[in-house]
């Protein structure tokens, strides 16, 4: 394992606790946009360039700043949150707890397969690739997804556009 591989791995891990167990809401988000670059340096590692730009331009970019909206437009606070019973503490922590025995039993029996120089494809995450693979195999859910997106598209701007003397719902 590469230095940098363990770095990341590391600052991911303590950036996905700091997630979880940070007080305010703000810091929770920069926390998340952190984990969202290390995990593109994973990608970069495993030689997915295209998947890493990707990854910092929708989930450290877009998401994150729709979040840190919603946020930041609830005003969320100590004050304001109401106090949870310890019934649904004890639940969550159950819950948890199962998903993390469900999840080491299903990995318990796994080999990963080794590194073999002779059949590694130093260029299966390449763009081109990609867009091979996009064009010739998922061409039509590729299209139909184009077509959702449209409709969509039009749906929000129909929605947004208002008439003079028409009130809103």
């Amino acid at each position: 394992m590469s230095p940098l591989f363990l770095f990341l791995s590391f600052v991911a891990l303590l950036s996905a606790l700091g997630v979880i167990l940070a007080k305010n809401p703000v810091h929770s988000v920069l926390f998340l946009i952190l984990t969202f670059f290390t995990l593109s340096g994973h990608y970069l590692l495993l030689n997915a360039q295209f998947l890493a730009a990707v990854n910092i331009i929708v989930y450290a970019g877009a998401i994150m700043v729709l979040f840190l909206f919603v946020i930041m437009f609830l005003n969320l606070n100590e004050e304001t949150e109401p106090h949870k019973p310890t019934l649904a503490k004890v639940a969550a922590a159950i819950a948890g707890g199962s998903l993390l025995l469900i999840l080491v039993a299903a990995m318990r029996n796994i080999n990963p397969a080794g590194y073999d120089p002779a059949t590694f494809d130093s260029q299966i995450g390449m763009v081109d690739r990609l867009g091979l693979v996009l064009f010739q195999q998922y061409a039509l859910p590729f299209e139909l997804a184009s077509v959702l997106l449209l409709a969509a598209m039009v749906g929000a701007v129909m929605l947004g556009k208002r008439e003079t003397g028409e009130r809103n719902f």
